[in-house]
């Protein structure tokens, strides 16, 4: 079984076919689809880094005493509240943002606070300053054309700028638009069960995203079809590689990224058939900065230049390790890893219903209890099926 780019399997609209009832359903890519305006989504990673880096370089950062901030507001303006740091030449107004992280240095309630007029807030802001135990504060400002304070945190917060990940990708990927073979995911076809790889990318179907907040992209290996086994009809069953990062520089998530293999991706940017997801997250706590060098930034460099034949080679074992021959065999395997009566008899029916034949190896019993998850409404219980799932496989791994 080796990997294998299958151009004489293409369709006559140059995709491939997929089995997408297979494996897991990741919607995380699609929630940042869906969420998205279109000031925030990028058409190459060239731009979304100009944009980022661009940003960083008109922006600033500096530890100030919380008890030397002054809070300003005018009568005449009960919106506007601005802040005048220690040493700064002009007031910086905060985002909605940094002004939810200043209140929560203080411990004020920050949404109390937004329903007073701009001279109420900032009596309360200002009190709270001046008697915050923290004493010390780290400010990012960046000039927009006026100065915001973008983010507020802790002294030891160790910042990752968001340009400092995508330059990252940029290692790997170039432009994220098809100059490597890392780019912007095609389009499942559900009517054929064809995934298109070839889709121009536009602010509809981008997955490079950036708001003042967060960063975000997703990229796929589809041009590079992995054959890993066959389907009952004889078929290829084909993956794809694939991962998304994201990251905050004002501290509204951790730096992350996940890999994993995939059968598709659909117009709505969900993740169908995915296998062997794995999953990374750096906190930015003081020493953030030196764990993305020495941690983050390789694991990703070193999943783009791996093999998949461990993971090829992983589903191959899977599909070879029989460990049930009888109905009271299947009902045993899975009562003794935490399924119910009513899950093992589900699970069972799926294996039986997509294969045509009841479940016997390693394989088709973590197919069939990936189909059921994939059906749990609940997302917890939808993650402790993909979990059991995950631990069957690493019993062959």
């Amino acid at each position: 079984m080796n990997m294998q780019v299958l151009d004489a399997r293409r369709d006559f609209s140059g995709g491939y076919k997929v089995d997408v009832s297979r494996g897991s359903h990741n919607g995380r890519v699609s929630s940042e689809w869906f969420s998205r305006p279109d000031d925030e989504r990028f058409l190459s990673l060239n731009d979304l880094a100009r944009s980022l880096r661009g940003r960083s370089e008109r922006s600033r950062t500096r530890v100030v005493e919380s008890a030397l901030i002054h809070v300003e507001a005018n009568r005449n303006d009960p919106e506007r509240l601005a802040l005048i740091l220690p040493g700064a030449d002009a007031p910086v107004t905060p985002t909605h943002w940094s002004f939810g992280q200043l209140a929560s240095q203080v411990g004020a309630p920050a949404a109390y606070l937004r329903q007073l007029p701009a001279p109420l807030a900032a009596i309360n802001l200002q009190y709270g300053l001046t008697s915050n135990r923290t004493e010390q504060i780290k400010t990012l400002e960046t000039d927009n054309g006026r100065l915001e304070l973008r983010a507020v945190t802790g002294p030891d917060y160790g910042r990752i700028y968001d340009h400092e990940l995508v330059e990252a990708v940029q290692k790997i990927a170039g432009n994220g638009t098809g100059d490597t073979r890392w780019k912007v995911p095609g389009v499942l076809d559900w009517s054929t069960g064809t995934y298109n790889p070839l889709v121009d990318i536009t602010r509809d179907t981008t997955t490079l995203y950036a708001s003042d907040r967060d960063v975000f992209l997703f990229l796929v290996d589809d041009l590079n079809p992995i054959e890993a086994g066959r389907l009952p009809d004889g078929s290829p069953d084909l993956f794809f590689r694939g991962f998304y990062c994201w990251n905050s520089e004002v501290g509204a998530k951790t730096l992350g990224m996940a890999n994993f293999y995939l059968r598709a991706v659909c117009q709505n940017r969900n993740l169908w058939g995915v296998e062997d997801f794995e999953e990374i997250s750096i906190r930015h706590s003081k020493y953030a900065a030196n764990r993305f060098a020495h941690e983050a930034a390789p694991a990703l460099e070193g999943f783009a230049n791996s093999s998949p034949l461990p993971f090829v080679n992983g589903i191959k074992a899977a599909r070879e390790q029989i460990v049930a021959r009888t109905d009271e065999d299947r009902s045993d395997f899975l009562r003794a890893r935490g399924f119910s009566k009513a899950e093992t008899g589900k699970i069972i029916q799926t294996v039986l219903a997509e294969e045509g034949r009841p479940p016997e190896s390693i394989f088709d019993f973590v197919q069939g209890i990936t189909a059921l998850a994939r059906d749990k409404a609940h997302q917890d219980a939808r993650l402790d099926m993909e979990g059991k799932a995950k631990k069957l496989l690493d019993r062959v791994h």
